[in-house]
Parts: structure tokens; C-alpha cells; sequence
């Protein structure tokens, strides 16, 4: 009797661990997509919003030339516009990578009347394997030759919140976000909504 009481015991703890397992593999896969992306130059930062609900900000590390926008191929400067992202690289030299699509049509024109290439290949990377134990330390100087760097651990996060098609915005200055707040009656919380870019179609 007592050995039929363990086993039954058992039984239940290892229906409990399944019924937690699930419920977490369900809290993972259904945890809000970011459906807009904010990098502003002069803070160094990365948003993720949902809705106009701020996910997330990142401290990044910039293009070694980061005052004003792109112009060309070489510069070392970081864009300034709205973009998309267009295609994820999950074995990046810089860990994983998320491809933003510039030039948009304006970095083009601009290049076009300086008789210039635009360049491109502007992601939102991580760090290199070999200098991954930098960490954070890596936002002390901005490095990329045009790139958004954030460290391993947070581009993995990064990753799986932002998916193909996403709007990104990258400001030069702080400035405020255009929206409109309303407040939720039954508890008192103020929601802040943000209109949503239009978008191109990303790469297929």
C-alpha cells in the first residue's frame, strides 16, 4: 500500500511538471512582437514597441562616424530614415543579424546627386565570437562601420521579438513620438498609442 502511494504521488508531481511546462512553452510563444522599431543617434538607443507600448530600449553602439545620415558606401556613418527589416541572418560573423533595407529611395536619390553608391548591408547586430566577453563594455565607442550593435545576449532577444517586416525609424535627435493617450477606466493606467509607418514589402 504505501509503495502504490509513492507511485501515485509520483504520478501527480509529473503531471504537475507537464501542466507548468506547457503553460510556459504557451507564455513564451504567445509574448507580444514588437511591431515598430525606434533607434535614436544622439541617445544611442533602441526601442521596441508593441502597440505603441514601449517593450524595451537598448543602449546600442553606432557607426565611428555617427553625426548625420549615411550619404555613401565607406562612410562609416549610420542611416537616418524609415526602413524595414527585410531578412534576419541567423549565422551572421556578428552572431545573429537583422538586415534593415537601406537605402530607401531617398538615400538613392541623395547618393544619385553626389555621384556616389550608397552602400548598404546595415544590420542590427551582435558582437563577434572572439570579442563576445566584451559585453556591454563595446558601447563605450561607437565601432560599427554603419551598423546598430547591441551585445550577444540582447540581439538573441532582440531576434525572436522583431519579425521580417518590421518598421524601423532611425532618428538623428531625441524628439517626441507622436501619439495619443487614453486612460483605462477600470484600472486608471494611461496607454499611449503610436501611429504605425507604412511599410515596404521585405525580401523575399
Amino acid at each position: 500500500m504505501v509503495q502504490r502511494n509513492r507511485l501515485g504521488n509520483s504520478g501527480t508531481v509529473l503531471v504537475i511538471l507537464a501542466l507548468c511546462a506547457a503553460s510556459w512553452a504557451t507564455d513564451k510563444s504567445t509574448a507580444p512582437k514588437a511591431d515598430r522599431v525606434v533607434i535614436v543617434k544622439n541617445t544611442r538607443t533602441l526601442t521596441l514597441l508593441n502597440h505603441g507600448q514601449v517593450l524595451k530600449t537598448y543602449q546600442v553602439a553606432l557607426g565611428g562616424d555617427p553625426v548625420g545620415p549615411k550619404a555613401k558606401a565607406g562612410d562609416n556613418k549610420t542611416p537616418e530614415g524609415e526602413y524595414i527589416i527585410d531578412s534576419k541572418k541567423p549565422h551572421s560573423r556578428f552572431h545573429l543579424a537583422l538586415h534593415i533595407s537601406y537605402p530607401n529611395a531617398a538615400d538613392r536619390e541623395r547618393a544619385r546627386k553626389l555621384g556616389v553608391s550608397p552602400g548598404g548591408d546595415v544590420e542590427i547586430h551582435g558582437l563577434e565570437a572572439k570579442y563576445a566577453w566584451v559585453g556591454s563594455l563595446h558601447r563605450q565607442v561607437n565601432w560599427t562601420a554603419g551598423c546598430i550593435a547591441v551585445t550577444n545576449p540582447e540581439i538573441e532577444e532582440i531576434y525572436k521579438l522583431v519579425p521580417v517586416g518590421t518598421p524601423v525609424e532611425i532618428r538623428a535627435d531625441e524628439k517626441p513620438i507622436e501619439h495619443t493617450e487614453t486612460v483605462d477606466p477600470k484600472n486608471g493606467n494611461m496607454h499611449l498609442t503610436i501611429p504605425v509607418m507604412a511599410t515596404a514589402k521585405p525580401k523575399q
